[in-house]
């Protein structure tokens, strides 16, 4: 049963879970060049609120993308 009605939003997902990713990795390269200084450690916890949003939208789109099944 797939809804072509669910692509769009999926593609808008699929968007942001890519620029919450080069987010998390700029704040990666971030912690990476001082992981010790103030600036480091919020890197760091920017980061991880990154990664989970991001896996958060990576599950959203996986709820609206048809899954296909081999017996069909």
């Amino acid at each position: 049963m797939a809804d072509d009605r669910y692509e769009p939003i999926v593609e808008r997902l699929a968007a942001i879970e890519e620029e919450l990713r080069d987010l998390a990795y700029d704040r990666l390269r971030d912690r990476a060049r001082d992981p010790d200084s103030e600036d480091g450690k919020a890197a760091n916890a920017d980061e991880k609120r990154l990664e989970q949003a991001r896996r958060a939208i990576a599950k959203a789109i996986g709820a609206l993308t048809p899954r296909h099944s081999f017996g069909d």
